[in-house]
């Protein structure tokens, strides 16, 4: 078997160019998610603002079957 250093060396300078492009655009779109992705909606607030919670009521389960019925229509739960 026969081996072409020429041939061998292209293939090697291929991967490397690839990996380093790979490396480079990775790279870049990691910066530009960062770049462009809006503040941390979950960080504490500064000064007055507040940061508020809406939870859901609690289920009716001792019920009639109509208010559950009707609780399910309503929140979908």
């Amino acid at each position: 078997m026969v081996f072409s250093i020429r041939k061998w060396t292209s293939r090697i300078v291929f991967l490397v160019v690839f990996m380093i492009l790979l490396f480079t655009v990775t790279g870049g779109y990691r910066w530009l998610a960062d770049a462009i992705s809006p503040v941390h909606p979950y960080r504490e607030p500064k000064g007055d603002a507040l940061k508020v919670f809406v939870t859901d009521p609690d289920s009716p389960d001792s019920g009639n079957a109509a208010d559950r019925l009707r609780w399910f229509y309503w929140y979908g739960e």
